[in-house]
């Protein structure tokens, strides 16, 4: 037998051996995940806020379920947000991007990447937004930016708080300028709901990155984080091989960027809802304190012109 066909016959085995794996789709379908310990059930890891039991990783988890545990099952409405043109630059490479939007919709039942729902957290009525990292990495389209916009405009419609969980490794490449330009365009959402003295609270998940952390998610008048997810911009080998030097295992945890300044605080999953509907209460609170003081002045002011005259 000559060295061509012992290569033939070796590649065949290794086809073999590779249709014998599971595929991506039934791993996905399976009663099973993986963490610390090896397999693990998802009914387990869902029974405990899909938070290993073992290390405290927390897992993805999708918009909906986001919602389920901060606001409680069933006990919030989502919102219809606007859906622009899904394709405006006709973008194919491997496949249409109409494809993988497609897909997408199909694995996550989501029109786009964001949901917005409302509902309430210690009896405050809240707008909260959350985005699936299933959803093509999470990243933001021109839909995406629609939808974190249409919640804002939510809140100060009904002057509510505005809480967001991103997620995601920043802006859309099939969208190209249209995907970067949201960027500004959710800056400068942000500014207004600030303008209108509503909290806006962000709570960072696994992953944040690029354009996401460089514009809307890091704007928060709080910020808080799950344990272990990743916060960061530029990923760790690209910023190691700039400054050519060895950086910490823990580099762009949240725990190190809570170190640096850059989250107020850490806390578990479980924990959120509790953390954020007390904070809400103090601020509220506050900013209705305020209101009253200044419309105690302005009454006195009043009743001094009036008496002047």
């Amino acid at each position: 037998m000559n060295w061509l066909t012992k290569a033939k016959n070796f590649g065949e085995k290794i086809k073999k051996v590779l249709k014998k794996r599971p595929s991506k789709e039934d791993m996905e379908n399976s009663d099973w995940t993986s963490c610390c310990k090896g397999p693990v059930l998802k009914k387990d890891l869902e029974d405990n806020l899909w938070v290993c039991g073992s290390c405290g990783k927390h897992h993805r988890i999708s918009c909906r379920q986001r919602f389920d545990i901060f606001f409680g099952k069933n006990k919030y409405e989502i919102l219809e947000t606007p859906q622009p043109s899904e394709d405006p630059l006709n973008w194919k490479d491997t496949k249409s991007y109409k494809v993988r939007l497609s897909l997408a919709r199909k694995k996550t039942h989501q029109n786009c990447a964001v949901m917005i729902a409302k509902g309430s957290v210690n009896g405050i009525q809240v707008t909260a937004g959350a985005i699936n990292f299933d959803f093509i990495g999470g990243s933001v389209g021109a839909a995406e930016g629609e939808a974190i916009i249409y919640g804002v405009q939510h809140a100060i419609d009904n002057q509510t708080p505005y809480v967001f969980f991103p997620c995601g490794g920043g802006q859309r490449m099939f969208e190209s300028p249209i995907a970067l330009a949201n960027m500004t365009r959710t800056t400068l959402a942000i500014n207004e709901l600030k303008k209108n003295n509503l909290p806006y609270i962000v709570c960072f998940t696994d992953p944040t990155a690029g354009g996401i952390t460089a514009s809307f998610a890091m704007l928060g008048d709080i910020h808080f984080a799950e344990s272990g997810c990743l916060i960061a911009f530029a990923g760790k080998r690209v910023i190691q091989a700039t400054v050519k030097e060895e950086l910490s295992q823990d580099f762009q945890t949240a725990e190190f960027v809570e170190k640096h300044g850059f989250v107020d605080k850490v806390i578990h999953r479980k924990d959120l809802s509790k953390e954020i509907g007390n904070l809400l209460d103090i601020l509220l609170k506050k900013n209705s304190e305020v209101k009253s003081e200044n419309l105690n002045e302005t009454s006195e002011l009043i009743v001094e012109t009036r008496e002047a005259s």
